[in-house]
This record gives structure tokens, sequence and C-alpha cells, in this order.
């Protein structure tokens, strides 16, 4: 506890993580706001579905981008214009009245998402000193998990206990706080990019990190289908208020099971681990399109979210062990451009799937999608061997760092 007090009594780790956290706080609603917001204007789970998954391709393509600007040209500038005209780009989805409108700002909005994690992350290094860098990590993802446990009950709740209109005029303040309070961190003139030399492979050329985004091909097309499947199911059935619900479950059964992962991860190696919590994470999907959103889901997607946690700390330790030299920031921005525009993919798809047909085709597509890429690791783990040990204190400092989303 000693440890933990220490940084949260350093007032530059006060501020980043205070002036972090609104914005933070506005990327878990945004998704979950365009929905509802789509939906009760067009009358349309399918345009609704369209406009979530547009917005999450135009983001999730530009990520590795993101990513690559920081690396080579620092983050100053991308907070510092991107945040105030994505608050502002919110407000004027907020206003639309067609679904036309509608779909083309949510395109924009993805497009223009300023890169609020890609920033926070590197900065703990210029923040405190080198053996809190560690415990500084925790506490950040600690914060960090917990948007994904509010920001959806946030929305949910704004949306239909008021109007989807105001949780976007609520986004649209807190990226204008965040990002803003975080573009004037003394911080940032303080940290540089990490140098890359001539002989270091690129991402895309490194059989290992091809891999990995195979993978986020079909992890992604499969949660895309459920990250619509399950607010159209509630829609359909009449009880929306438990989206929020099931997605606030599921975010705490990552943070504990991430918790659980970080505690046994030095005992481990970081690849054996991954293929069994894969293996369970796979069974515990097999019911998943037989249940409804009541207990049955809850109970489902809790124990999923768990072995996801997981997999989480161990998939970031095999990426920080295969990826290129040079790529700190680049290497995860570009699985994520993969995993995420596949998963845009699915939400887009699943839109018209669950109100044209049904939304229990969408929950067999994720269990079907876990099942595939499941089978993609365990052929490839030839290609991770580098992974197949116990990590390194560095390696473990580094896979800590990079536990963010790296979409924004």
């Amino acid at each position: 506890m000693s440890r933990y007090s220490q940084v949260l009594s350093n007032k530059s780790g006060q501020y980043l993580l205070i002036s972090s956290f609104p914005a933070r706080l506005a990327y878990g609603m945004i998704s979950l706001s365009i929905f509802f917001k789509v939906q009760q204007t067009t009358g349309s789970i399918a345009i609704a579905g369209l406009a979530t998954g547009v917005n999450g391709i135009t983001g999730a393509t530009t990520a590795g981008l993101r990513g690559t600007i920081i690396d080579k040209f620092g983050m100053k500038i991308p907070l510092r214009i991107l945040a105030p005209g994505y608050a502002f780009l919110i407000l004027l989805f907020a206003s639309g009245t067609n679904k036309t409108e509608l779909v083309v700002y949510a395109a924009i909005l993805g497009f223009s998402a300023p890169p609020i994690n890609l920033s926070v992350r590197p900065l703990w290094k210029v923040t405190v000193p080198q053996d809190q860098i560690r415990t500084a990590y925790a506490i950040d993802t600690a914060v960090m998990n917990s948007v994904g446990v509010f920001g959806p009950l946030i929305a949910t709740s704004v949306a239909l206990g008021s109007t989807p209109e105001l949780a976007l005029q609520i986004c649209s303040a807190l990226i204008f706080i965040g990002g803003g309070a975080l573009s004037l961190s003394p911080q940032l003139k303080r940290w540089k990019p990490e140098k890359k030399t001539s002989n270091d492979l690129a991402v895309w050329r490194t059989p290992a990190m091809r891999l990995l985004m195979l993978e986020g091909v079909f992890i992604g097309l499969g949660w895309g289908a459920f990250d619509i499947a399950m607010p159209a199911f509630t829609v359909l059935e009449k009880i929306p208020h438990r989206t929020g619900i099931i997605f606030a479950i599921m975010a705490a059964g990552t943070v504990i099971g991430g918790l659980v992962a970080g505690m046994v991860s030095r005992r481990t190696s970081s690849l054996a681990a991954f293929k069994k919590l894969y293996l369970f994470w796979f069974i515990f999907s097999l019911p998943l399109a037989f249940t409804y959103p009541d207990w049955s889901m809850m109970i489902v997607t809790a124990a999923m979210s768990l072995m996801a946690g997981g997999l989480q700390v161990f998939y970031l330790e095999i990426s920080e062990a295969v990826r290129p030299k040079g790529t700190a920031v680049a290497a995860l921005g570009w699985l994520w451009t993969v995993e995420g525009t596949f998963a845009a993919f699915g939400t887009a798809i699943g839109g018209f799937i669950s109100e044209h047909y049904s939304p229990r085709y969408c929950l067999a597509l994720t269990t079907i999608c876990v099942g595939i890429g499941y089978l993609v690791m365990r052929g490839g783990s030839d290609l991770l061997k580098e992974a197949d040990r116990v990590p390194t204190e560095d390696e473990d400092t580094e896979a800590m760092e990079a536990n963010l989303d790296t979409n924004k």
C-alpha cells in the first residue's frame, strides 16, 4: 500500500490521472450514446448498428497511424487540435435528424478521435521515478478499466432516462475538459518518442505480429457482432435498461480477471497461460447464443469476461515480446487497427442480422469466432516462442504500460 500511496501523493501523477479521466469516461460512453441516438431518431436497430460500426471502422483504421505519429513526433499537436474538434463534432452528431446525416457524422467522429490513451501511457515514465513505474501503471490501468463500468451505465441511464442528445452533450463536455487539461500537462515537454533504427523491422513484416493480426480479424468480427447484438436484444425485448448492467458486469469481470492474472503472470509462461485461458474462454462462450438478457446472459458473459481479463494481460505480454524494436506505441496501434476494423464490420453486419433475423445469430457468431481465434493461436504458437517463458521485469513493465485501449 505504501507504494500506491507514494504514486498517489505525487502531484504530477495526480494531475495525469485526474486530467485524463473525463476524456476516458467519454470514450466509455460514446458507442452506446451513438447507438441510442440513431435508434431513437430513425427507429431502426440496423441503422443504429451501421452508424456505430462506421464510427468504429473509421476510428480503428486510424489507430495505427496515430501510434506511428506519436512514436515519431509526440502528442502535443494531436491533443490540442483533435480534442476540441472532437468535442464540437459530437455536438454536431447530436443535432443530426436523419439517417444519412447520422451515419456520415458518426464516420467523421471516428476519424477525428483524439489519442487520449496513447498519450497518457508514455507520460508515466516522466512523471514518477523508475522504481514506481509499475505501480503507476497498475493504478492507471485500474482507472482506465473503471470507465468500462461507469461509462455504459451513465450512457444508458441518461439516454433512456432523459435523451440521447444529453448523453452526447455530456460526452462532448468531458472530452473538451479532459483533452484540454491533458494537453496542458507539463509532462508533455519532458517526454520524447522512442527511437527506431533502420535495421528494425516494420510491424507488418514480422510473422508473429501478422499472426496476432489474423487472430484479431476473427475476435474483432465476433465481438463487434456481440457489441451490437446485446443492446439490440434488450431493445427488441423492451428491456433496454439492462444493456448498461450487462456491460458493467462484463467490465467488472475483465478487471477482476486481469488482476488475478497479474498476480500469477510472474510465475508462468505468457504463451502457456494464454492458450489455457483461451480454451476456457471458448468453452464458457458455448451457451451464449441460448441466453436471454437476464441472469443467464449475466452469468455467461461474466464468466467469459473473467477469462478475457486474464487473456488481455498475457496477450499484451506476448505482443511486447514479439513486437519489432522502436514500435512501443505503433505495434498495439496497428493490432487494434485490424481488430477494431473487423469489430466495426461485425457491428454493422450485426445490426442488420439482429433486426431482420435474431440477435442470437450474432451471439452464435461470437462463439464461432472465439473458437477460430483459439485455433489460429494454437496452430501458430511456434511463431510466438519468444513469449513461451516467464517475462523479465522490464518486459512485464512494458506489458503493463501497454494495458490500455489503443484505439483512443
